[in-house]
């Protein structure tokens, strides 16, 4: 079990070389063909579902309006997409500890 902290591209990747054996140069390649997968995806408008992990949602956000907390002056907030996170089921109990 990992310490809190950040797991980073480079620690999936030493996984990967210790677990099934890939060179460094292989576990990290096919790390960054994963998230450079994922991401294209992303920014073509695609959701990206990963089972028993969760899913990358895209939402379009319509224009609105919007007020500063520190003036109070109304200012437009523009259309834009934005993406959310929605862990699976069986990562919540994971996390959980369940």
């Amino acid at each position: 079990m990992m310490a809190a902290g950040t797991l980073t591209r480079a620690d999936i990747s030493a996984r990967i070389n210790q677990q099934i054996g890939l060179s460094r140069n292989e576990s990290a390649h096919i790390v960054e063909s994963i998230l450079n997968h994922m991401s294209d995806a992303l920014a073509d408008g695609q959701n990206v579902k990963i089972s028993g992990f969760g899913t990358f949602v895209l939402r379009d956000k319509a224009q609105r309006i919007g007020r500063n907390p520190k003036t109070g002056i109304e200012v437009p907030i523009l259309p834009r997409r934005v993406m959310t996170f929605r862990a699976s089921q069986t990562m919540r109990a994971r996390v959980a500890g369940k």
